[in-house]
């Protein structure tokens, strides 16, 4: 069933209680006060929220005076980004680690999931992150003892759920949630020494950050976000930089997915301050490098692409943080290439890609199908539609297989793009096929 709030916008209006007259009201009461006439009527105010048009930049100055969001807000983060009622994250700290995990819990039954965290909340969180550091646990105390046994026990079944091959860790989500959920009572309850804390709070930040991807996958941003926020949190608790770097990267991704690349620049900004790794850090260049690419700035994703390719081939004496242990010239390769076909070099985007399709091995479906979406993408932009058509229903085919929504949506999205080569064998049956899917 979809949301019935279907956008930032409405949701805004529901907070309030205002119906979309009440809205067009408050308007045009705002335009009355400096002289001027709105122009916004109901018609307009259903476009905006479902997404057919954009208001223009008078119309979100009278938004923003109607929801008394300062102008400066509205400038810095673009919109829909500035507008009032998202959630805001707690202050990174040990008294709100727990609190982090179960509004996290929360947020996986909530279907608000059109939401993120704001842009301005993210970078608050992200400062905090970057220029705080974590308390020293202090032993619970009241509860049962948490052994080392256990939270052996509770990581080696963590492993082994997350080491399922794709196809089958889609079974498996409830698992997790309640793999979540025992850590979470013993971090909230247990009694255990520091090092044993640190081990929970690192696993509690590894399950959520697994049980985000998933409703990442699904499209239910609002609970990702809210799972990646308390696995920063448990990062923090466990003292863990690397891994507090990782997390920030995943609300990078996800932002630039949303379309929001410039706070995925910033985001990713603050996390490379505080990683070292070089694996790590090519993969947090690599996913700047795809920001700047959305925002048209040449000269700094070549920039991100030279550091990121630099940087894995650095042969560590370490091994890479688990968050980034997959990063792979495959990875380097595709990505790359969707960088060079946001910027217009469709040639040189569909060798890259080609080369790392060819890298990439097979237990990562998931990515596999997501990459062939973006070959799909650079054969239509070369005008091939037959060999568009035979990567995309394999991507198709394979996100079903996995139920991978995420992939199935950017398949979609490729849609208007074969309409006007209906007369291609092949395209009248694809797209009957997404109709009826």
């Amino acid at each position: 069933m979809d949301d019935p709030i279907r956008h930032p916008l409405a949701y805004a209006r529901e907070l309030r209680g205002w119906s979309q007259g009440d809205l067009v009201a408050r308007l045009d009461r705002a335009a009355r006060s400096h002289g001027l006439r709105s122009g916004a009527d109901k018609t307009a105010i259903s476009r905006w929220e479902n997404r057919r048009k954009i208001p223009d930049l008078n119309s979100q100055l009278l938004i923003a005076e109607a929801f008394d969001v300062p102008v400066s807000d509205m400038e810095a983060y673009g919109w829909p980004c500035w507008l009032p009622g998202r959630g805001e994250p707690l202050p990174l700290g040990s008294g709100y680690t727990a609190q982090a995990l179960r509004d996290a819990q929360r947020a996986a039954m909530d279907r608000r999931s059109f939401m993120t965290y704001s842009a301005l909340s993210l970078a608050s969180l992200a400062a905090q992150w970057a220029t705080i550091e974590p308390d020293r646990l202090a032993l619970a105390l009241g509860g049962k003892q948490v052994d080392t046994e256990l939270v052996d026990w509770l990581e080696d079944t963590s492993v082994k759920l997350t080491a399922l091959p794709t196809e089958q860790r889609q079974h498996t989500i409830r698992l997790m949630d309640a793999h979540l959920a025992t850590v979470t009572d013993l971090i909230e309850d247990g009694r255990y020494g520091e090092k044993s804390g640190q081990r929970l709070h690192l696993l509690a930040a590894s399950l959520a950050t697994t049980c985000g991807w998933h409703r990442f996958d699904q499209g239910q941003h609002w609970a990702a976000g809210k799972l990646w926020g308390a696995a920063l949190h448990s990062a923090h608790a466990a003292g863990d930089r690397d891994f507090g770097a990782g997390v920030l990267s995943d609300f990078a991704y996800q932002s630039n997915w949303l379309g929001e690349p410039k706070v995925s620049v910033d985001q990713l900004g603050y996390a490379l301050s505080g990683i070292e790794h070089p694996t790590a850090r090519s993969l947090l260049f690599l996913r700047r490098a795809r920001a700047y690419a959305a925002l048209g700035d040449h000269s700094a994703c070549y920039r991100d692409l030279a550091e990121a390719e630099v940087a894995l081939a650095v042969e560590a004496a370490d091994p890479a943080p688990g968050w980034c242990a997959w990063m792979s010239p495959a990875d380097l390769a595709v990505d790359s290439g969707q960088c060079l076909l946001d910027l217009g070099r469709t040639d040189e985007a569909r060798a890259r890609m080609t080369e790392g399709m060819a890298l990439l091995p097979p237990a990562r479906d998931k990515t596999r199908g997501i990459f062939l979406a973006y070959q799909a993408k650079g054969y239509l932009q070369a005008n091939d539609v037959e060999q568009a058509l035979a990567v995309t229903n394999e991507s198709l085919d394979l996100a079903t297989r996995i139920g991978a929504p995420r992939c199935v949506s950017l398949v979609r999205e490729l849609a208007p793009a074969f309409r006007p080569y209906h007369q291609v064998n092949g395209v009248p049956e694809f797209l009957e096929r997404l109709k009826a899917g």
